[in-house]
């Protein structure tokens, strides 16, 4: 699940962008639209925000899972575009949103723009006939992804919803303090990883190598879905976990109920986990946002999470390579898999072609907009390749952008992200809940998810 674009390097550039944004927002504004842009002169530190002008006193709403603290920084990554255009973006967050969502739309109270960070959502949202087609600008800005976002942006081979960021999920996190005290080294293969944990375990130092949690109110399930789809493509490569995401390759293959157990042979060892929570059943329990609290505790030595995690690290924390917290690159379960790398990410689909709400729609799929949120958002990391890679000046993302930018990996986005909704956040997410919190089998595991795969 994802959880997760200001300005350019170079005046040039970013003046060029605000003539073609300009041109955009016209041709998609209606008339009146226009005549107000026009009117509406903008100066100084403003003038960068002219293609946006001309809807003062309109208001946009927003919806979306991300909550606080993260969602704090979305409110200040537009807040000179606030104040500039006289546009007020509001932003609701609700850890009910795969859910609400539907409902929402269903009802005819759709928002005008929401967050969705499952292609599979996507699906579901157009399939109602609500979600509205981009306007011009949007669509000429995803021109600065990887081609694969645009795809996973569309329905039916129909653009429809823009990427809004990335996040790196092959990571592991850890206390670099805590390694050097007890002479732990980082490890650089699978296999180091298993004999690191076990060595953790043996020496009763007061941590268990690992912690987790998968609680996330109607969401629950998704960061063991993560463990799961890391095996897989660790394990087989891209081919494999592409099959598998369109169900060619079925979970009760011999393949997924192995990658299933690779995950069991960590996270549902009782000996391993669940530092400074409890056995294997409290990572049902416990917040994917408290999972690795117990870290800075020196309770658990590891968690396997997202980029994004960096945002639930306390005020205070030292996120560095020798600090209280750090992360390192998740290693193949196969070697022979090249830098499996696998990613997340949001798109912005649009419930209303109103000018503001597309005004809004160009803002945040722009590199100026992904560049002002980088500056004010510690754990967020954008793949828009206009964005100036020397404005991350947090390590994390340094080291998360250094991997989703890789052209050599093996990436790919999220797979219960990209099954069926019905699949990837319900069934899927339902499954993993009660493998932990029930201890179903592996076997029983695959058998429900497959029995509930839309026909």
């Amino acid at each position: 699940m994802g959880r997760r674009l200001g300005r350019t390097a170079g005046s040039v550039v970013a003046l060029t962008g605000v003539v073609a944004l300009a041109a955009g927002c016209s041709s998609s504004s209606d008339s009146k639209g226009d005549a107000d842009a026009k009117q509406t002169k903008l100066t100084g530190a403003c003038a960068p925000y002219q293609a946006y002008a001309g809807h003062k006193g309109k208001t946009v709403t927003m919806f979306g899972s991300i909550l606080s603290p993260e969602s704090n920084s979305l409110d200040k990554s537009w807040a000179t575009f606030e104040k500039c255009t006289g546009i007020t973006i509001k932003y609701t967050g609700s850890n009910t949103f795969e859910s609400d969502l539907p409902v929402k739309v269903n009802g005819g109270n759709a928002p005008n723009l929401a967050i969705i960070p499952q292609p599979g959502l996507l699906t579901q949202m157009v399939l109602t006939g609500k979600v509205k087609e981009p306007p011009a600008q949007t669509v000429k800005n995803v021109a600065n992804w990887n081609a694969a976002w645009k795809t996973y942006g569309s329905v039916g081979g129909k653009f429809y919803a823009a990427p809004m960021s990335s996040n790196m999920k092959s990571l592991v996190w850890y206390s670099p303090k805590y390694f050097a005290a007890h002479k732990y080294t980082v490890p650089t293969t699978w296999n180091d990883l298993m004999s690191l944990s076990e060595k953790i375990a043996k020496d009763n130092n007061g941590a268990k190598p690992w912690c987790g949690g998968i609680n996330s109110g109607t969401a629950s399930g998704w960061p063991a879905t993560d463990w799961l789809e890391e095996a897989v493509l660790g394990s087989y490569g891209g081919d494999v976990y592409d099959q598998w995401i369109s169900h060619k390759i079925k979970f009760s293959d011999p393949k997924i109920v192995a990658a299933l157990n690779t995950v069991a042979k960590y996270m549902h060892n009782s000996a391993w986990v669940n530092g400074g929570y409890g056995g294997v059943q409290s990572i049902a329990t416990t917040t994917f946002q408290n999972a690795g609290l117990p870290i800075l505790k020196q309770k658990c030595a590891m968690l396997q999470q997202a980029s994004f995690y960096e945002a639930q690290w306390p005020k205070g924390t030292t996120v560095t390579p020798s600090g209280d917290a750090f992360a390192f690159y998740l290693p193949a379960v196969n070697p022979s898999v090249k830098t499996p790398v696998e990613g997340g990410g949001e798109f912005v689909a649009a419930f209303s072609d109103d000018p503001a709400v597309q005004a809004v729609q160009n803002y945040v799929s722009s590199p100026e907009w992904a560049s002002s949120r980088i500056k004010v958002a510690p754990g967020w990391v954008s793949a828009n390749e206009k964005v100036d890679q020397s404005l991350y000046s947090d390590p994390v993302d340094k080291l998360s952008a250094k991997y989703l930018a890789d052209p050599n990996a093996t990436f790919r986005f999220d797979a219960s992200d990209a099954m069926p909704a019905a699949v990837g956040s319900g069934s899927l997410w339902k499954a993993m809940v009660q493998w932990f919190s029930q201890g179903t089998s592996v076997t029983a595991v695959a058998k429900q998810i497959d029995d509930s795969w839309p026909k």
